[in-house]
């Protein structure tokens, strides 16, 4: 359990860590930097598998899961290049925002895909999350549409490898190798790339963008299989609350009275959520009904 927390622990810090590792890959633009992640990101996972020597997998698959890990991989495909996007340019705590809103997300698709019947507290915690986004896009001038890009694909991807059925660095696997030749072929025509010019240490950190997204999965992976969901469900706060603290006190972005009342209506939705869910695993304990899912890893 306590290897397993630790395992938790550190996927979701390395998640919320994020804003500080793109910025150092400037002068790249957002998309060259998710062709590169998207490339780096296959040759670690392919490099893990190589050493657990974890090749069974392969004799499963099937056309239809491929095809779904394939739609999984445009999805996250969205959902990075529009996170990149908005940590490089200054809205790194309306990202933190989309991930704060995902659990609320979560559960509409549960009600729109799987016909889930809501309670009285999802409901209200749902409506508390509307009003916010409500004020928010008040005090923006605009709907916080980075925030809810990347609420909505991240949820939608959930639910495609829901569907798919297939663990992490296999899921991982598949999708980079769906998006391989596409950024392959970005990196060499796109006529201002920044790979080659801008010093070893600029390629190090390139390369380093797979490294820093198949570790964290490896981790989210060992601690699942070791604690609870539950406990996993509290350790999913940690990125975005990461992600929100780097935005203010080191990117020191601007957050006016208005926001705030905003985000503190989604961390009470999120209470109210939280504690609705705990309660319905005990309950369901009791009765020796099934738990609920797992939460998904983050980007």
């Amino acid at each position: 359990m306590r290897r397993g927390i630790l395992f938790g622990a550190g996927a979701y810090i390395t998640w919320g860590l994020f804003p500080l590792y793109w910025p150092l890959l400037k002068p790249a633009g957002p998309m060259e930097i998710l062709a590169h992640r998207i490339i780096w990101s296959l040759v670690a996972v392919i490099a893990i598998l190589a050493v657990t020597r974890h090749w069974a997998w392969i004799k499963t698959l099937r056309p239809k899961r491929v095809a779904l890990l394939a739609v999984a991989a445009v999805i996250i495909t969205v959902n990075w290049g529009t996170y990149i996007y908005a940590v490089n340019n200054g809205h790194t705590i309306e990202a933190a925002l989309g991930y704060f809103i995902n659990p609320l997300v979560s559960v509409l698709l549960g009600v729109l895909v799987f016909r889930e019947r809501l309670r009285a507290w999802q409901w209200a915690a749902i409506g508390i999350s509307v009003a916010a986004v409500v004020i928010l896009a008040a005090d923006y001038g605009r709907l916080p549409w980075i925030a809810l890009i990347l609420a909505c694909s991240f949820g939608t991807y959930g639910l495609a490898k829901k569907f798919a059925n297939t663990g992490s660095a296999e899921s991982l696997t598949i999708e980079t190798t769906a998006l391989f030749v596409p950024a392959l072929a970005y990196t060499f025509f796109q006529p201002h790339q920044t790979f080659t010019g801008h010093g070893a240490s600029h390629v190090a950190l390139l390369v380093g963008a797979g490294v820093v997204t198949a570790v964290p999965l490896m981790m989210f992976n060992s601690a699942a299989t070791r604690v609870p969901l539950t406990v996993i469900g509290m350790l999913q706060y940690l990125a975005p609350i990461l992600q929100f603290s780097i935005g203010l006190l080191v990117q020191h972005e601007a957050m006016p009275a208005s926001r705030w009342v905003g985000f503190l209506l989604v961390w009470g939705a999120l209470i109210i959520l939280t504690v609705d869910g705990l309660r319905a695993v005990r309950s369901n304990r009791r009765r020796g009904a099934p738990l609920p899912e797992p939460v998904a890893e983050a980007a």
